[in-house]
């Protein structure tokens, strides 16, 4: 393997097991890697989106065996924000547009998880067990355009918007934002098949280092680790990385 090859084999894992622990699967932190790289923006994300895929398969069963997962909770978001991924994955912006608005998205990123951060210690007991059905429709349909768009799962993107409305509980939330970024990974992945040839040689052992980077991830996440002080450093990680696209 190179340099390069390695150096991101070891992110990647490292990357899927912090945002694991927190019920993402890593897109944005995938992204941020292999922009301080500057690989080619089909790559990047078509990479993304293969690796977010995997690893919020692994959240997704994981949450549906412990009975977090229902229908009515997650459907409202999906049945425009699945379409609407799709649509985002066929459309391809130049490098010279695409890393800014990256940039721009995993700046945001940072806020919602710093925000996330703040009021995770929230009494989420009282909150409901469903959310509005309109709202969280067009809710996930924009975010749906955002990811597919930019090879994020946009699973950063719904968590915060449902923690801040207060719609479901904090536990329900992570088990919705990892089928969404399954499903949505899935159909961003179909929409951009006009360049899937861009995988990279190396994507075989970048997807081994994010399973198991997301199975153990998963695991100390719901039982060791603070979830609060991993959301700052997902978001430091995020804001470090988001300047220097910017900047590019």
């Amino acid at each position: 393997m190179t340099d390069e090859t390695t150096w991101l084999t070891v992110i990647f894992l490292l990357v899927a097991l912090l945002y694991a622990s927190v019920g993402q699967a890593g897109a944005t932190g995938y992204l941020a890697a292999m922009g301080l790289f500057q690989l080619a923006p089909s790559t990047m994300k078509t990479t993304a989106l293969s690796l977010n895929l995997l690893v919020a398969a692994i959240g997704t069963y994981q949450f549906w065996r412990s009975g977090l997962l229902s229908w009515r909770t997650f459907y409202p978001f999906g049945v425009l924000g699945i379409p609407f991924s799709l649509v985002g994955g066929a459309v391809q912006m130049p490098a010279h547009a695409y890393y800014p608005v990256v940039g721009v998205i995993l700046l945001l990123s940072a806020a919602q998880v710093v925000r996330s951060a703040i009021t995770t210690n929230k009494d989420t007991d009282l909150t409901p067990a469903e959310p509005p059905f309109i709202p969280a429709l067009l809710t996930g349909a924009v975010i749906g355009f955002i990811s597919g768009t930019t090879g994020t799962g946009g699973g950063v993107f719904l968590a915060p918007a449902i923690l801040s409305m207060n719609w479901v509980s904090v536990r329900r939330t992570a088990a919705v934002t990892a089928a969404y970024n399954l499903l949505n990974s899935a159909a961003a992945l179909i929409g951009a098949y006009g360049i899937l040839g861009s995988l990279p040689p190396a994507l075989p052992v970048w997807l081994v280092a994010v399973g198991v980077g997301g199975t153990i991830g998963s695991f100390i996440g719901s039982r060791y680790l603070p979830e609060s002080a991993l959301r700052y450093i997902l978001a430091a990680i995020l804001l470090a990385s988001g300047i220097k696209l910017v900047l590019s």
